[in-house]
């Protein structure tokens, strides 16, 4: 019985950006879980926690969005991928400029953009990280 090995190179993500892709859900899901914690408590902290898990999750979004601008110019076809990071970039953006209110200003709508980002954030992860399982070996 012969093997074929079939290499789907444009589908596969480069590692680093897989990297940057996998930190994007966790960050917006503890923004999600600190506001939530701040809701139901009134702390200011969680707040602040909620801020500056929100800027880290800026940051990653930051660097999967870059990174997957460049895999569509060097040839990737996941458009719905990139931009969906897109979107959930630009709502991220838009969330930070909320968090940078007033602690008490911050509810409810803080936690309804938290929730929407979280939600946004797993699909792109979902749509990026997909082509994984396809990325080559033994047939």
């Amino acid at each position: 019985m012969a093997s074929t090995v079939v290499v789907t190179r444009p589908w596969v993500i480069h590692p680093l950006h897989a990297a940057f892709l996998g930190g994007v859900f966790p960050f917006y899901l503890a923004t999600l879980l600190a506001d939530y914690a701040y809701w139901t408590t009134y702390q200011i902290q969680w707040a602040n926690f909620a801020a500056w898990l929100l800027v880290g999750a800026m940051v990653l979004t930051t660097l999967a969005l870059l990174s997957g601008v460049v895999g569509l110019v060097r040839g990737s076809r996941r458009f719905a991928y990139v931009i969906v990071l897109a979107i959930t970039w630009v709502l991220g953006f838009v969330n930070s400029l909320h968090h940078a209110r007033d602690a008490w200003a911050v509810m409810p709508g803080g936690l309804v953009m938290s929730v929407i980002l979280a939600l946004l954030a797993l699909v792109a992860t979902v749509l990026g990280l997909c082509c994984l399982r396809n990325a080559g070996g033994v047939r």
